[in-house]
């Protein structure tokens, strides 16, 4: 019973170690990326979420305002209901950007990416 309790303890700490970390490079890279394509003269526009491909990386872009919010699954992901600090991401990376709401209306919100398994 020791023997298997030890073995469980190490399993656990093992795993415990390789549990991915919420804000990766690999995330932040990806959040880099994706602000540049929705970004024209400083501000991120909402509606080039649509046009975001990249077919290599799967994972869930959201944009975050105080009366709205996008989410958009890329590269074969679908996006995730509810919080993107779910299981299926591997690692999130997000940053306070300005956003279009309105022709001539831009409000504060959260850009957003989530890099999946």
């Amino acid at each position: 019973m020791l023997a298997v309790g030890a073995a469980l303890g190490l399993y656990v700490t093992a795993l415990d170690g390789a549990a991915p970390e919420r804000d990766g490079q690999a995330s932040a890279a990806v959040l880099d990326r994706i602000e540049r394509d929705l970004t024209v003269g400083g501000i991120v526009r909402p509606e080039r979420l649509e046009t975001l491909a990249d077919g290599r990386t799967p994972m869930t872009v959201e944009l975050a305002t105080k009366r709205r919010t996008w989410r958009v699954g890329v590269g074969g992901a679908g996006p995730i209901e509810g919080e993107l600090d779910g299981r299926r991401a591997t690692t999130v990376a997000d940053r306070p950007v300005t956003v279009a709401v309105a022709p001539g209306e831009t409000v504060r919100g959260v850009l957003r990416v989530a890099v999946h398994r």
